[in-house]
Parts: structure tokens; C-alpha cells; sequence
């Protein structure tokens, strides 16, 4: 035993087993690497190898289904602005009287979150009965919000779930996300759009000095209750009780602790007592009562279309109809999305087309800019094919950065939703937007896209900035040149999951 090793000695019944620490280490590193390479196995490479399902999709999901006559029964508002469009989401909690279905990827710490899950707490105090989903690995309800998956599971209104909760065991879980994001308030009125909930999706720019994300909602009217199978907003509770149903949402928690119940107490009395002390200090956050009707504008018609809820790569129906739209379009495509990055299987569906739009203008982040490292660097990899494809493309320049997601086709046709341009969206994650057939509305939309187009510079054919004297060109600091460069050949090889 004069050795220059770590000994442990375990004693048992039968006497004494010798056990060398460094053998058990061996096995330990063994294990790992066994456990990494099941987990690129069935975590990465299977999505590269996986296709999805050919359903003939468009076959029962005809273009024209998208186009109205007259005046619909739906009608919109678009919600630009940052601090309104916190406003809105306390407003339609507020005015809830029998239900909420509410649908979100993420949730941040911060002072609107502590408003926003006060105000549900005291929806359901009141009788509201509240479905709550989040995604299973992004959720955030963690640290200084993980209590809040106790004050809500102890609460009898309230039915907190969680979208493919992350396990080390199934890997092929991880990429299939939920990116939903919507609350449905008594059958009646729906908000759906990019924003997650956060600070920096709605606190005033110069307020608490956070990065600003500049994003978009539309806030949706249903004017005949009557009718209500024909609103869109049935379509989209219809499409929530399907994730909500689906074997893949899963409750955190049955039955809690007396510890979990004591912790949920705690979190439910400090949620409801910041809330009381907003509303002395900030009164005009609360009981605005906004009459939709006056505010929003007529439609001819809205359609929910979404991904299918499934594993692995799901048939790319939210891409089929936007492609779709694209393709009938005869004079002009708005697009702006936060990350576009057009893979091989995009490309290839898209070769396939008649795209014959005369104009087409795309609005993205800058690489300075964008807050997303690795979406940034699949982009730059296919920044020159976007130009050459004959499209206007725009970078936002800053201040902050583009978050919103939307289409506008032959200024008539408009779609606002969480549908990113890359391959996340387009095959993993669950999407939803809304296709809202109105002039007017399109009208409106273009002008807050242009706005973004302003503090924009349009890339040249030399894949330069052609200058302009009203915006800047922002600088990219030497860091984050090297780790986009750097990225942009690692994410190369996995580009089918950005």
C-alpha cells in the first residue's frame, strides 16, 4: 500500500474491500463520454437524420382560405409600443371574468413579471379559472421565481404546466420547444405576438437601464359572440387545449410539501402586496379599461396558422403558408424578423416556387446589434446569398434591437406572430401566427416596419453598407467579431437546429 495513490477503504460485513479512487474516476470519465456521445447521438444527430412527414398539408389548406368579403367579425390592434403593450396584458387580465389561457416561451425576473403573475393571482382570487403553460427548458421559473410554481400549484384556479420538461435521459426532447405566445381572456378578446414577459420587452427605454428589445403584439377583438366558432380566436383556444391535452405538457408538481406550501404562501402574499404597492405609486399601469372597439381596426378576416405539435422535425406547415402567401403575392413582400437564416431544406422548398413579387424588402438585426451570438452567425454565413436573391435587405443599426416578427404581402395581407425566419422556427419549435386580411391594418403595420427601416442601412450589392447620412453605422467590438467569426464555422455543421 506504499503507493502514491489514493486509497478509499470501505469496510463491510465480511471484512474489508480495498477501493482505488482513480479506477473509479477512469469509469467516471468512461461514463461521461458515453453519456456526451448518446446525448449527440439522440440530442443533435438525429435531427439531422430525422425527416418530417409529408401530410399533403396545403392540399387541405388552400392560399385563398386566407382572403375575406366585407367586414369580418375579428377585428385588430396593433401593439408596438413597449410600455402600452405591458399595459394591454394587465388590462385583458383584469377584465377576465371566467377564463385565461396564456401560452409563453419565457419569463424574466423583474418588476413587469411581479405585476403580470400578481395580476393572474388575483384574477384567480376573484374566480378566474387560469391555464398556465411555459416551455419546459426556458421557462425561467427558477431563483428568485421558483416559488412561483408552488404559489400557483397551491392555488385551486390555477393550472401551472411546463412543454417537454427537460430530462437527461431524452435528449431528443431538448430542441422541440414551445414559442408560443398568447393569452386568451374569456373567449373574447386574445393577445398574440414575439414579446416573452420582461423588463426589456416592456419597461420605457431609459428606464432601469436594461438592453431594449423592440417588439410587436396584436391585441385581436372577436364583435360577435354569437358566432364564436367563426373568430379566430376560437381557432386559437382550439390550438391551446391541443398543447395543453398533448402528452408532451406535463404539471411540475401534483402535491406540494408543507415546505413547498409555506414557500408559496410567502411568494403569493409578496406578489400581491408589490402589486398593491404599484398601484399606489404607478395608478395609471391599472384599471385603464380601454374600449377595444373604439381602438381597433375592421378586418376582413384573421387565421390562426401553427406548427404541428409533435417530436423531432415537424412538417413545416407555419412555413408551407407564408411561402404560400409570398408566392401569390404580384407587387411587393415586407419581411422583418429578428434571425434569418435560410438552410438547405429552406432554400430548397423555396427553389420550387414562383416567387414573381416585384419588390421584396427584408428587415433583420445588424451584427452589432443582435443579442443572439449564434443566430447572428448562422446569418452571416448566408448574409451574401440574401442580397444576391435580389431582395432589399436592411440592418437595424440600434439603439437596442428588432425582436418583432411579421409579413406584409401586396400591402393587403399581414402576418404578426412568433415565427422566426430559420430553422428553429421553421421545424422544432411551436409557432403561432395570425394572418390578418385588412388594408387598413397592413397600412399601419408597414409604417412601424418603416419606422425600424429608418434607423436601418440597406446593404449594397458589394454586401457593404451604402451610406446614408442620417443613420450610423453601429460598430462591432473586436470580441464579438472574433466569436461570431469563430461560431459562424462551428454552427455551419448545425445550422438545421438555429
Amino acid at each position: 500500500m506504499n503507493r502514491m495513490l489514493i486509497i478509499g477503504l470501505i469496510r463491510t460485513r465480511r471484512g474489508a474491500v480495498v477501493v482505488d479512487f482513480r479506477e473509479i474516476c477512469t469509469y467516471i470519465i468512461y461514463f461521461l463520454i458515453f453519456y456526451i456521445l448518446y446525448a449527440f447521438i439522440f440530442g443533435v444527430l438525429i435531427f439531422a437524420l430525422h425527416k418530417p412527414k409529408n401530410s399533403k398539408y396545403l392540399v387541405t389548406h388552400p392560399v385563398d382560405r386566407f382572403y375575406g368579403e366585407g367586414i369580418g367579425q375579428d377585428r385588430a390592434v396593433l401593439v408596438e409600443d413597449r410600455y402600452y403593450s405591458g399595459l394591454v396584458r394587465v388590462d385583458l387580465i383584469e377584465r377576465a371574468e371566467e377564463t385565461l389561457d396564456i401560452s409563453y416561451y419565457t419569463i424574466h425576473d423583474g418588476i413587469s413579471t411581479d405585476i403580470f403573475l400578481g395580476s393572474i393571482l388575483e384574477a384567480a382570487d376573484r374566480g378566474v379559472k387560469v391555464r398556465f403553460i411555459l416551455d419546459g427548458m426556458f421557462h425561467h421559473l427558477e431563483g428568485n421565481l421558483k416559488d412561483v410554481i408552488y404559489a400557483f400549484t397551491d392555488h385551486p384556479n390555477i393550472e401551472l404546466k411546463f412543454y417537454e420538461p427537460f430530462t437527461l435521459l431524452k435528449p431528443w426532447t431538448w430542441n422541440n420547444r414551445l414559442h408560443d405566445k398568447f393569452i386568451i381572456a374569456d373567449s373574447k378578446l386574445a393577445i398574440i405576438g414575439g414579446r416573452n414577459i420582461g423588463d426589456k420587452y416592456f419597461v420605457p427605454q431609459n428606464d432601469l437601464n436594461i438592453d431594449v428589445v423592440y417588439d410587436r403584439d396584436v391585441l385581436i377583438l372577436n364583435t360577435d359572440e354569437v358566432n364564436y366558432h367563426s373568430s379566430v380566436i376560437f381557432q386559437l383556444e382550439d390550438y391551446f387545449n391541443q398543447v395543453w391535452k398533448h402528452e408532451f405538457s406535463k404539471y411540475p408538481t401534483k402535491k406540494l410539501t408543507k415546505r413547498q406550501h409555506k414557500k408559496g404562501n410567502r411568494k403569493a402574499q409578496y406578489l400581491m402586496d408589490k402589486l398593491e404597492s404599484m398601484r399606489k405609486t404607478n395608478p395609471e399601469i391599472f384599471n385603464n379599461s380601454y374600449d377595444w372597439m373604439d381602438l381597433s381596426l375592421p378586418t376582413k378576416k384573421i387565421t390562426l396558422i401553427h406548427n404541428p405539435i409533435e417530436g423531432l422535425n415537424k412538417e413545416p406547415w407555419c412555413w408551407y403558408e407564408l411561402v404560400s402567401l409570398a408566392e401569390k403575392s404580384q407587387e411587393s413582400i415586407l419581411i422583418q424578423s429578428p434571425y434569418i437564416i435560410p438552410t438547405n431544406s429552406m432554400v430548397k422548398y423555396l427553389e420550387d416556387k414562383d416567387i414573381t413579387a416585384e419588390n421584396i424588402d427584408i428587415l433583420t438585426n445588424s451584427l452589432a446589434v443582435s443579442p443572439n451570438p449564434f443566430a447572428i452567425s448562422g446569418y452571416m454565413n448566408h448574409r451574401k446569398d440574401i442580397v444576391d436573391s435580389n431582395a432589399n435587405v436592411y440592418e437595424f443599426q440600434g439603439p437596442g434591437s428588432i425582436h418583432a416578427k411579421s409579413c406584409i404581402f401586396d400591402n393587403r395581407i399581414s402576418a404578426v406572430g412568433s415565427f422566426n425566419f430559420d430553422s428553429r422556427s421553421v421545424h422544432l419549435s411551436t409557432e403561432t401566427m395570425v394572418v390578418i386580411d385588412s388594408e387598413q391594418f397592413a397600412e399601419h403595420l408597414e409604417e412601424e416596419i418603416q419606422n425600424y427601416i429608418g434607423q436601418s442601412l440597406k446593404i449594397g450589392k458589394d454586401y457593404n453598407y451604402i451610406p446614408n447620412h442620417i443613420v450610423e453605422e453601429q460598430k462591432v467590438s473586436i470580441p464579438k467579431k472574433i466569436i461570431v467569426s469563430i461560431l459562424s464555422i462551428i454552427v455551419y455543421f448545425f445550422e438545421f437546429m438555429l
